[in-house]
């Protein structure tokens, strides 16, 4: 029998929690938050979203589990009460939205619980951000101009001249990490951002950010841009110009960089799957979006990890999105949702 009927929230804090965000209300989004908060029943996790949209996911899940409504984010639920906590400012109508569907409201409400999220921890009131997925062309019909999670999560965390933190995008399961130099643009222009500096920015957010996760020496593999990685600039500019360079400077910082490498093989030679594979790599750069995901993607999306680098804050995401085509039908996996979770732990522990 499902049971979600409010509790009262403890008004005692707890110590900082983990907040995960819903995502796009009419995706999979509250739905992979809820199962895998049913699976994990950590002391630490807080859902942020509608109420009513919570409650509609564990009715779809058929799961016997009352919601309990938290004042504030930090606040303790009673045992075995699914922790949510509403911000301020969500649209009323918000679980009208028909499911699988693009929604204005959806993506301005996805974008409200990341902000509303982001003021806790800046503010100390939480330790780590995981989010759910959002859609794209939801947030933009909802009036918000950044394109995803990572462009928004760096406009937030602006520092007090407006300065943006420089962020890079890293993609991680078991067997593989990524990290890309430009993210969500035209490929056309992903190109011209292709630039020494750029990528040796890159190297240094992923350096410093293996290290803070337990690497004491990490080593980075760089993918090139072209085929072959431009085979002596018979294919191509880029590597000579632009990625070798930058790899010989990273390596004067005490960056243990190696590349530029042929993209179609540098994911295999990276790759970690003991005992048969020994990686020789501990994450490789890639320089675009597509060239660095689908090696990882290919792999299994069900325990892979987005996770935004160079924030002042721990922000990680399952490795897929919305997926409206079964939304509302219980079958969405949530073991990526686990699997960042698991990693947002990890990395503010």
């Amino acid at each position: 029998m499902n049971r979600p009927s409010t509790s009262p929230a403890s008004p005692s804090p707890s110590p900082r929690p983990l907040l995960l965000t819903m995502g796009d209300a009419c995706g999979i989004g509250p739905e992979i938050a809820v199962a895998a908060w049913a699976r994990d029943r950590g002391a630490d996790l807080r859902l942020v979203g509608d109420v009513a949209v919570f409650r509609r996911a564990v009715g779809i899940l058929g799961l016997d589990l009352p919601v309990a409504v938290l004042e504030q984010a930090d606040d303790l639920a009673p045992p075995d009460c699914l922790p949510v906590w509403q911000p301020p400012g969500l649209p009323a109508d918000l679980v009208d939205q028909p499911l699988g569907r693009v929604s204005a409201a959806a993506g301005a409400a996805a974008a409200r619980c990341i902000v509303a999220a982001v003021h806790e921890q800046q503010a100390g009131r939480s330790r780590a951000l995981v989010t759910a997925p959002i859609h794209k062309e939801a947030l933009h019909a909802g009036g918000i101009d950044h394109p995803g999670h990572t462009e928004l999560l760096q406009a937030l965390c602006a520092d007090a001249q407006g300065q943006l933190p420089p962020v890079r995008m890293m993609l991680a399961n078991d067997e593989l990490r990524v990290v890309l130099v430009t993210i969500h643009v035209a490929l056309r222009q992903a190109v011209d951002q292709i630039t020494t500096g750029r990528v040796l920015q890159t190297l240094r957010i992923t350096d410093a950010a293996l290290r803070r996760a337990g690497l004491d020496a990490p080593r980075i593999a760089v993918a090139g841009l072209n085929p072959h990685a431009g085979e002596g600039g018979l294919f191509g500019t880029e590597e000579i110009e632009h990625i070798a360079p930058a790899i010989a400077q990273a390596r004067t910082l005490g960056i243990d960089a190696h590349g530029p490498f042929a993209p179609d093989t540098v994911f295999m030679r990276a790759r970690h799957a003991p005992p048969r594979h020994v990686g020789e790599f501990d994450a490789v750069v890639a320089m675009t979006h597509d060239q660095g995901l689908i090696p990882v993607k290919y792999l299994g999306v069900e325990e892979g990890v987005n996770v935004t680098l160079g924030l002042p804050l721990v922000r990680t995401s399952p490795d897929h999105g919305t997926a409206f085509d079964i939304a509302g039908t219980g079958r969405a996996d949530p073991s990526s949702m686990a699997a960042a979770i698991r990693m947002a732990r990890a990395m503010s522990a």
